[in-house]
């Protein structure tokens, strides 16, 4: 076999998924706990156990590998099947099943982890400072556009009267995480017990059906 048929070929293989995993968790692990600037991507390849060319077949740059970290995490807390609404489902339910989901990523101990971190770098002129825009948009803006989704298609089917969906879904968001969260991240409270999460949420998807039914 030629060279050229060998690059093509090796480019036409899917790629080993355990070892992307790997890749996005050792990431984590380490922008987490050295900041993005400070995490090399020869130190990421050695923590999961991959050669750097892997971890580049993988991310074209360190910015997307940091992207795809966050939005891994959010698609293991939140799955997309999440916010499926069929025929016959409750759109109440639906929401607290999200809510549910939402409020324990949001309040695990990497989250917390990750916001204050980016809220020290918030007013540094640096390119850690330009984190918190891949953050949002690989985190909350994402699960805002699958919400807003969910709410467009609740409106279609009669189930709830939205004249703006996208609106909606950052008013869910916001009486979902109230001035608690807030409290949280400044460390002025601890996060709540699971029985005390389930119970705010459905007092959130009560208040945000009673202003959309």
């Amino acid at each position: 076999m030629s060279e050229q048929s060998q690059t093509a070929a090796q480019r036409g293989r899917p790629k080993d998924l355990a070892k992307r995993q790997a890749i996005l968790d050792a990431a984590k692990e380490l922008f987490l706990t050295n900041g993005f600037a400070a995490t090399s991507v020869d130190a990421v390849a050695s923590a999961a156990g991959v050669s750097k060319l892997t971890v580049y077949s993988h991310f074209s740059d360190k910015e997307t590998l940091f992207s795809a970290a966050i939005t891994s995490r959010c698609e293991m807390m939140m799955p997309l099947p999440i916010f499926d609404l069929k025929e016959g489902d409750s759109v109440a339910e639906v929401l607290e099943r999200i809510g549910q989901a939402f409020l324990s990523m949001v309040d695990s101990k990497d989250s917390i982890r990750l916001l204050r971190l980016l809220c020290a770098l918030a007013s540094q002129e640096s390119q850690e400072s330009k984190l918190a825009q891949l953050f949002f948009d690989a985190g909350p803006q994402r699960i805002l556009r699958d919400i807003e989704q969910l709410l467009r298609r609740a409106k279609e089917m009669g189930k709830l009267q939205v004249v703006n969906p996208a609106e909606a879904a950052e008013d869910f968001m916001g009486i979902l995480l109230g001035c608690r969260h807030m409290r949280v991240l400044i460390g002025c409270c601890e996060v709540q017990a699971e029985e005390e999460r389930r119970e705010r949420v459905r007092k959130a998807v009560a208040l945000f059906m009673r202003g959309y039914r």
